[in-house]
């Protein structure tokens, strides 16, 4: 898996992070249970990086924090389906854990962003 960078170039970020979840996804098992957590994860994790390029080309402020949002929520939703792969295929546990760390300080970083724009627009 290719590292994580910790600069704050958020599109490579959560590109990297759809790229490293799709990676870990293709050396897991497809098995009745496994695949179903597979599809829902692969889906949120490039989600966070899609919904990031359109919140940067947002057409106004309100949809830019709304694109944000979503970025948050899937981000905490693939917290979500890492936790259930983990559960599922323990065997790569410690590649698990290091992807719900970072999809872990995205969504702290996105909640920071609505935060910051709703505290603004007091």
């Amino acid at each position: 898996m290719a590292e994580f960078s910790k600069k704050y170039d958020l599109e490579e970020r959560t590109a990297v992070f759809g790229e490293n979840v799709i990676e870990l996804c293709k050396i897991i098992p497809h098995t009745d249970i496994t695949i179903v957590i597979i599809r829902q994860l692969i889906r949120a994790a490039t989600s966070i990086g899609a919904n990031y390029m359109e919140a940067n080309g947002a057409s106004s402020k309100k949809d830019f924090r709304n694109k944000i949002f979503i970025c948050k929520k899937e981000a905490q939703e693939s917290k979500h389906w890492l936790r259930m792969l983990a559960k599922a295929h323990d065997n790569k546990k410690d590649e698990i854990n290091e992807l719900w760390q970072e999809a872990k300080e995205l969504s702290m970083i996105f909640h920071k962003i609505t935060s910051t724009i709703d505290k603004n627009d007091k």
